[in-house]
Order: C-alpha cells, then sequence, then structure tokens
C-alpha cells in the first residue's frame, strides 16, 4: 500500500529482457540507503507496485532489481521504459506513517494520454484522456494518482480530465517532463471504484 506521495526519483539503468519478451529485469538506480531495502520488498515504480529481487551499491549509488511481468508490460507505460528513463518511486507504507496523499494500490489500472499542458505563472495545468471505462471513476474534486503522484483531480469532461500542478510537484517529480502525447499511469481511487461497485450490487 503507498500513499502517492513520491520519494526518489529513480533510474534505469540495466535492463534484461527475456528472450520470450515475457519479463524484463530492471535494475533502477536511487538515493535509498542500500540497508533498508529488503528483497521482496515492494516499491512503486511510476505508480507500479514491483517487487525487489536483488539490491546492492555501486559507484556510490544504491540499485535495485525488480521484474516486471508480461501483464505489468501490456497494462502500463513499463512497455516503453529503457535505459536512462526517469521513475517516480515511493516505499511502501509502515504502520504509523504519515498519510500524505491518499490510499494508493500500486496496481496501475492502465494508461492516460497527456493532451495538453500549458505553463502558468504559479503552476502547470495538464489535460488528459483515458478510456471510457477508466474515466467513469473520476470526479471533479477526486484523487487520482498518474505515474505514482497523488493529485487532485481539477475538472472533468467525458473522457478527458485536468490538474494543476504546483511547482514543487513539477521539480521533484517526472511530471515536469511532460509533454503533449505522453502516455502516463493511472490509477483510479479505490473508493470510486468500491462506490460503484456497491451501487451495481443494488
Amino acid at each position: 500500500m503507498f500513499t502517492g506521495i513520491v520519494t526518489d526519483l529513480g533510474e534505469i539503468v540495466g535492463f534484461t529482457p527475456t528472450a520470450q519478451g515475457q519479463l524484463h529485469r530492471l535494475r533502477i538506480a536511487c538515493r535509498y540507503d542500500r540497508t533498508t531495502i529488503a528483497d521482496g520488498a515492494s516499491i512503486a515504480c511510476n505508480g507500479v507496485c514491483l517487487t525487489v529481487v536483488a539490491s546492492g551499491v555501486e559507484g556510490g549509488r544504491t540499485w535495485f532489481d525488480v521484474d516486471a511481468a508480461a501483464e505489468t508490460l501490456a497494462m502500463t507505460t513499463a512497455k516503453h521504459w529503457k535505459l536512462g528513463t526517469r521513475l517516480n518511486l515511493e516505499r511502501a507504507l509502515k504502520i504509523g506513517d504519515e498519510l500524505g496523499g491518499h490510499i494508493v494500490a500500486g496496481h496501475a489500472d492502465g494508461i492516460a494520454t497527456l493532451v495538453s499542458r500549458e505553463d502558468l505563472p504559479d503552476m502547470a495545468r495538464f489535460e488528459l484522456s483515458t478510456t471510457r471505462e477508466l474515466a467513469r471513476f473520476i470526479a471533479t474534486k477526486g484523487s487520482i494518482t498518474l505515474d505514482g503522484v497523488s493529485l487532485t483531480v481539477n475538472t472533468v469532461k467525458d473522457v478527458t480530465f485536468s490538474v494543476l500542478i504546483i511547482p514543487h510537484t513539477l521539480s521533484v517529480t517526472t511530471i515536469g517532463g511532460w509533454k503533449a502525447g505522453d502516455e502516463v499511469n493511472i490509477e483510479v481511487d479505490l473508493m470510486a471504484r468500491y462506490a460503484a461497485r456497491l451501487t451495481e450490487m443494488k
């Protein structure tokens, strides 16, 4: 479980696809203390919960390895990741941690596409589109997770929605580099999903 509050920016420094293309072994460099990363730990990478299978230190920099399986490659932007790709990282929530964003499972529901970016004096406005299936869970002032970042929905119209990003978030996450046409991982609010399911059952 996560909160959508990014704690580090990682970089893919190793990439090994299998012959069948069903699994990608990724090595991600980060600033986390190596001694705090255990094999089997969960780390959200651009909003995708991945399991650590190895870790170490090289050149004074911590790294950890994860495997991206076929389902992850099919459903998320992981299929586009390559050497040098920067990733928003978040460690799994521990009991007693501050819940600064909202409850995030790290199970991306699909992909949203950036339609436009408008840089304003004190923030940036991004408009994105997604599938009709996911759009029904997105509401104005509701929570949304994009590439692992907990955000508040500003406006919604049909299958498009917008978010406003403050300078701090632009500087400490990969959002600052987003441009029209980019694809990002989207996870809808769990509460919205369960509310919709309860309505369907009536």
